[in-house]
């Protein structure tokens, strides 16, 4: 079970972008994600005409380090840790390491 999902909101605590909030667009293999309008570079594309691709320059988002992010904890307005706990009917579910409340709803 992964800390940070596809869809949840992130702060980021390191780096350039630091202090950015977005969510999380994909999960890549459990240590890099991409975030919505954070680390975002700027690349020059070639044009393709096979595909009907124009040329130019394009920003585009690249993947972040898990590290360098925090999950986004609405009650008190800042990043928290995840930690997990195993309820009485057997699901294992993920909580604030502050405040221990549930992030899945």
């Amino acid at each position: 079970m992964r800390k940070i999902r596809k869809g949840d909101e992130v702060i980021v605590i390191a780096g350039k972008d630091r202090g950015k909030r977005g969510q999380v667009l994909r999960v890549l293999d459990d240590q890099r994600i991409y975030v919505e309008n954070v680390n975002v570079v700027k690349k020059h594309q070639k044009p393709n005409p096979n595909t009907g691709t124009p040329g130019g320059i394009i920003d585009k988002e690249m993947p972040l380090h898990v590290s360098n992010v925090a999950l986004y904890n609405e009650a008190t307005g800042k990043g928290d840790r995840v930690g997990f706990r195993i309820l009485e009917d057997g699901r294992k579910i993920r909580v604030f390491r502050s405040s221990g409340a549930a992030v899945d709803k």
